[in-house]
């Protein structure tokens, strides 16, 4: 493995690297242009490429400084324009109570580019929070990246936290956003209508109940022709009265 590096301030840097059954086998020193070997059995490959008659040490150090370095260069300029694109990040951020002890804050970083970035919670703005799971910085279609950030944190009241964002979109500004939580008398009254909701419709159903259980409420006399020549007879003559 061998590549080479050019820092935003102009310093250059690389490295060549040899590995051996998953191991790391043998480096390039890159100042003095020799090989360190890193494992007993690459002694004897690294006293032969240090010797005077390879000096493999040298071209390889040469080709990092006078190949690689120049056709970095060129390639930077062929896609300067999205290299140099700076977007300020969007950061959202939650929590969720995991128990009466533990609650979990999570701190989406979405939108930026380039793609380094540094994310982290801080605890009342002094204290770094260890970050309790971080995802890859994954890409957008559009070219931009996203990554988030959660830790466990103990419930209790006093604390801050909040999530520090720090990106080359933003110069020497460090982006936070404070993540606070739900208010406590705000879900008592939201709490307090949906109970109050749920009586009202309790009895209306019960009242909807004893109203189909009577017979549907109140009904008219009859008047009818029997009914009435029931009255007749009890005063007609041939029926005597007590």
């Amino acid at each position: 493995m061998y590549g080479c590096e050019l820092r935003d301030d102009g310093t250059t840097d690389g490295y060549f690297q040899h590995g051996y059954d998953g191991r790391e086998f043998l480096y390039l020193d890159t100042k003095n242009g020799i090989y360190i070997p890193t494992m007993t059995e690459a002694q004897i490959t690294t006293q032969r490429w240090n010797s005077p008659e390879e000096r493999v040490g040298e071209r390889d150090k040469n080709y990092l400084e006078n190949i690689c370095i120049p056709a970095l260069r060129r390639y930077m300029e062929y896609g300067r324009e999205d290299l140099e694109k700076r977007v300020r990040p969007e950061v959202k951020v939650w929590g969720h109570r995991q128990s009466d002890d533990v609650t979990r804050l999570q701190c989406l970083v979405y939108g930026f580019h380039p793609r380094a970035v540094e994310v982290k919670w801080v605890r009342n703005g002094v204290d770094d929070v260890p970050s309790g799971e971080m995802s890859s910085i994954l890409p957008h279609p559009d070219g931009t990246y996203q990554i988030r950030v959660s830790v466990e944190v103990p419930t209790k009241e006093g604390d801050t936290y909040s999530c520090h964002v720090d990106h080359s979109s933003l110069g020497a500004e460090t982006l936070s956003v404070i993540w606070e939580p739900e208010n406590g008398s705000s879900m008592t009254l939201i709490i307090a209508i949906v109970c109050a909701v749920i009586a009202v419709a309790v009895g209306a159903g019960v009242g909807f109940f004893f109203y189909k259980k009577r017979g549907g409420g109140y009904k008219t006399t009859s008047t009818s022709d029997t009914n009435s020549d029931s009255s007749n007879n009890a005063n007609s003559p041939n029926n005597p009265k007590a």
